[in-house]
């Protein structure tokens, strides 16, 4: 039987690869920090703060959202975008345990 590669590594490594992908590009860092930023929920369209086209910033939310980081739901007829502290909370465990395990002794030179 075929696996998808990803199968075949363990739960944990599956997990921090969706965060790390869905965080790698620098656009979706800054809708992060953006949101985090104005400590509430952002309501309307946040291509109005980045300098990136309503479609692709569009794009990129649709990324966050598919792993959690962000919420969004419908407010009248504009959208609302909120952290969710679960998941960030999560990121940042799995980010730092999986440091963590790759730790070098900065002694041990190649």
């Amino acid at each position: 039987m075929v696996y998808a590669q990803t199968k075949l590594f363990d739960s944990d490594l599956q997990l921090c690869a969706e965060y790390f992908k869905a965080m790698a590009h620098p656009a979706r860092l800054a809708i992060l920090r953006y949101i985090s930023e104005t400590k509430t929920c952002i309501t309307g369209d946040i291509s109005d703060f980045l300098p990136l086209s309503r479609t692709t910033v569009n794009q990129h939310l649709k990324e966050l959202k598919k792993v959690g980081l962000i919420k969004g739901h419908v407010e009248g007829i504009k959208m609302n975008y909120c952290l969710n502290p679960e998941k960030v909370d999560e990121l940042k465990s799995i980010s730092k345990i999986f440091l963590d395990e790759i730790n070098i002794d900065l002694n041990n030179k190649c």
